[in-house]
């Protein structure tokens, strides 16, 4: 299984930007308004700048109490992890656990930003895949 077969499976295929001069609480609300715990950061909307997580917020917030007055620049994570659609998804979900990710861009070969896997994008695959497997096993088991 490759990362663009997971890509392919999602309900949507947008992925979320914000630009880095963008506030916190913008920010903040982006996210709520869509569910998602990740927003790529991108001054252009295609480009990958950084990422901003949920999890940024909370250990900014933790230092400083004005986090929600800052811009996203000063909180992302600009060192960014990213994935290909080639790339096999077992490799990619090593890397979400031993790198404790629970989001990594997915890219292009030309750099191009073509999606984002979450690991609820993972999980949900992997459970669709033993589902699938038990029901098989659980025919097979019993024929008549």
């Amino acid at each position: 299984m490759r990362i663009g077969d997971i890509l392919q499976a999602k309900s949507s295929t947008e992925v979320i930007t914000i630009g880095p001069d963008a506030g916190v609480r913008e920010l903040l609300a982006l996210l709520a308004e869509h569910n998602i715990g990740a927003v790529i950061v991108s001054a252009d909307g295609s480009s990958l700048d950084g990422i901003v997580s949920e999890r940024d917020v909370v250990r900014h917030l933790h230092t400083d109490g004005t986090v929600i007055n800052n811009t996203v620049a000063s909180i992302m994570t600009e060192t960014v992890e990213t994935c290909a659609p080639e790339d096999p998804l077992d490799g990619v979900m090593q890397t979400m656990t031993e790198r404790r990710f629970r989001h990594i861009p997915v890219c292009s070969e030309g750099g191009a930003l073509v999606g984002i896997i979450s690991i609820g994008d993972v999980v949900k695959h992997k459970i669709g895949q033993l589902t699938f497997e038990r029901d098989q096993l659980d025919s097979y088991v019993h024929q008549t």
